[in-house]
């Protein structure tokens, strides 16, 4: 028996000694893979961020001789996509390929994409695939049509050119997205935007892989679908701009082919002046002058929820329409009803008494569960704003959460909405039109911390960015839209750990300037607009102001909505500034390392800054004026007496000049003609240093 306890002693000596060294196995390798990961993500300029990435041994020369070849004959969306991918490569690297078009029958061509099925768009639509890119081939590998365009684009953003050559970066890649819902929403009532616009959009969209346009056609200042059944939609309510039924047609066919869904909103019973302009017997106020709004807001106009004229016109309307717009949910709004017209009509009043309605919420859910049904009829899931979560509303409906926490709730409108069983969709924190900076929607995960069943998670599908349009037109869409939703679109597809701010900003500089390649317009358009402030003079003063000024943030550019109108100009300095101003970021970095360690390379670098403004200033004063560059000049000349005052304060005068920086600062600190100067809190911090 001693013999037996010893060698039973022994032997879990040697199993604790084992599972020792598997263990540290494990970790080395863990560690190795976390730093092959992070050195990958400081060569590569990749968005999203894979969920696997290996570096392979040697890099795929790209000459005149690259092909791609498709193993299937009907791959209509990945012909779309190789073609493109084979032009948008030429373009960016100037080799002139000798075959530009993708085979079906060249087995050893350079790229090869294999996949094994068709697919639409839809909800949980396989997105999987895998990229192997080494120095004699390059395979994709996907399950789905949809998965092999996902990994086109990572293989393009691989595409490098050096002095020597132009090479896809060697890689293994074994990817998926995180969440199946990644969405864009574009608000086209407000400011009318052109097909074209939305096209180029699109494009942008799947180079980041995002998955939804949510098209937001209707609202107070205008319903812009074209209705055969209701002509006078059209006619009344859309001053003229409205897509006919063969452009949504075309629009929904250009987003199937780079795998994107299109979930239509109708926004009912609220925001609808315009619908109610056309029709007014559908509205809830008797006598009531309706017109379509020109001002941005929330406005009193509610569709009638005890009429049944309104169910059937909503029927009608929504069975024309319905059919253009394929996918299975379809948007109903439901927001911002504050119900005053409802309150000031007796028979409506009436009406909630007799069916134990307690309020607008209840009589707006009896509204919603109504739509419901008619749209089941139409093979159509309801899905609108988080204000139609309500007891009583069934769990069939997906919830929109754009609120956040609300007075009532414990946790989010999101994380409540899948406790409760309800399909759910992030928009809180991804509000661009908001004008917050890019880090500031980067820190936003859409599931965060919540603690969460298994069960709970599957029922929050993803998010949406979204650009309301009130103070958006076509010349200036793109730049309040990218780069900035290429990050949200990393938060929606990759691994929720992949958070690395500053790593992610080094790789969107790359991808902000492949968008454009694409038709994006948020680089090119500055100048269009400063050009017009100048009268076609040299713009480069202004392009220095405009690299430390942001126009101003969470809708108090436009408090009340009563300055800006839907037909005033967004030509001004403001449309032209974007956020996350480039030379801000940067002399706030410095300032930040010199107070933290002050050397003589930082000084030099924060002085550059202050020369660079006040030269700016001498050459805005040689401009030939004009009543648009006047405005500019108290902001202008504020910061160039800053500037001044904090060089001659560098060479040794700090002390006595520190009451007049103050003063300075203070002065620079009011916003001129809706933007802010975006280095105050800098300036503050180096005053008191000094």
């Amino acid at each position: 028996m001693p013999q037996l306890r010893l060698l039973s002693v022994i032997i879990f000596k040697k199993q604790t000694i084992l599972k020792r060294i598997i263990l540290i196995i494990l970790v080395g390798i863990f560690t190795q893979h976390s730093i092959s990961q992070t050195k990958l993500s400081e060569k590569l300029n990749l968005i999203p961020w894979p969920k696997e990435i290996k570096k392979a041994t040697d890099n795929f020369i790209l000459n005149s001789d690259f092909t791609i070849q498709i193993n299937q004959k009907d791959a209509k969306k990945v012909v779309n996509a190789a073609t493109k991918f084979l032009r948008r490569a030429s373009n960016r690297t100037g080799v002139f390929l000798k075959n530009g078009f993708p085979s079906t029958t060249n087995k050893n061509a350079s790229l090869r994409i294999n996949f094994k099925q068709v697919s639409h768009p839809k909800l949980g639509i396989d997105e999987s695939y895998t990229l192997e890119v080494k120095r004699d081939h390059i395979k994709l590998n996907a399950t789905t049509d949809i998965g092999a365009i996902r990994g086109i684009e990572t293989l393009l953003q691989l595409l490098k050119t050096d002095h020597n050559s132009s090479y896809f970066s060697g890689v293994i890649i074994s990817d998926a997205p995180r969440f199946q819902w990644r969405g864009l929403m574009i608000d086209v009532a407000r400011h009318f935007q052109p097909v074209a616009v939305l096209k180029r959009n699109l494009d942008a969209m799947a180079a980041v892989k995002m998955n939804v346009f949510h098209w937001h056609l209707t609202d107070d200042q205008g319903f812009r679908v074209e209705s055969k059944v209701y002509p006078r939609l059209q006619e009344f309510a859309s001053d003229g701009l409205y897509y006919t039924q063969n452009q949504i047609k075309d629009v929904v066919n250009y987003a199937s082919r780079l795998g994107i869904r299109v979930v239509p909103e109708f926004d009912v019973p609220g925001h609808a002046s315009a619908i109610l302009t056309a029709y007014p017997e559908l509205g809830s106020k008797e006598g009531y002058q309706y017109s379509i709004e020109t001002n941005a807001g929330v406005f009193d106009p509610t569709l009638d929820p005890t009429n049944n004229k309104t169910y059937d016109f909503l029927k009608n309307l929504f069975t024309e329409i319905a059919p253009l717009f394929p996918d299975e949910y379809f948007h109903i709004g439901g927001d911002e009803n504050e119900g005053k017209h409802w309150d000031q009509n007796k028979k409506i009043s009436a009406f909630k008494k007799k069916h134990n309605l307690k309020n607008n919420h209840d009589l707006q859910t009896y509204f919603n569960i109504k739509l419901e049904k008619i749209l089941l009829k139409l093979n159509k899931k309801l899905m609108g704003w988080d204000e139609i979560m309500t007891p009583t509303m069934p769990t069939t409906a997906v919830i929109h959460s754009w609120r956040g926490k609300n007075e009532g709730l414990k946790e989010s409108t999101l994380i409540e909405a899948a406790k409760k069983g309800y399909q759910s969709v992030l928009s809180n924190g991804y509000y661009i039109d908001r004008m917050l900076s890019v880090k500031h929607h980067y820190s936003v995960d859409p599931i965060g911390d919540a603690k969460l069943t298994n069960k709970e998670r599957a029922m929050i599908l993803g998010g949406e960015a979204t650009i309301w349009s009130e103070l958006v037109t076509p010349l200036t869409i793109d730049s309040r839209i990218w780069p900035r939703t290429a990050a949200i679109a990393e938060r929606y597809w990759s691994k929720k750990t992949v958070t690395d701010f500053d790593n992610m900003y080094k790789r969107l500089q790359v991808v902000s300037f492949q968008l454009e390649e694409l038709g994006i317009t948020h680089i090119r358009n500055k100048n269009v607009i400063l050009r017009n402030l100048t009268q076609n003079q040299h713009v480069s003063s202004l392009t220095t102001l405009s690299a430390i000024s942001e126009p101003l943030k969470i809708y108090s550019r436009n408090a009340g909505g009563t300055e800006y109108q839907m037909y005033s100009p967004f030509t001004l300095f403001a449309d032209a500034c974007n956020v996350d101003a480039e030379d801000a970021i940067y002399f706030n970095k410095i300032v930040a390392t010199h107070i933290a360690n002050p050397t003589p390379k930082t000084k030099k670098k924060i002085v550059y800054y202050f020369h660079k403004w006040s030269k700016g200033f001498v050459q805005f004063n040689k401009l030939k004026s004009n009543t648009k560059l006047e405005k500019l000049r108290p902001l202008y000349s504020s910061l160039n007496t800053v500037s001044n005052l904090f060089i001659n304060a560098i060479k040794g005068n700090s002390k006595l000049l520190k009451t007049e920086i103050t003063a300075a600062i203070k002065e620079l600190k009011l916003p001129v003609e809706d933007v802010e100067i975006v280095i105050i809190t800098s300036l503050e911090k180096l005053n008191n240093f000094l």
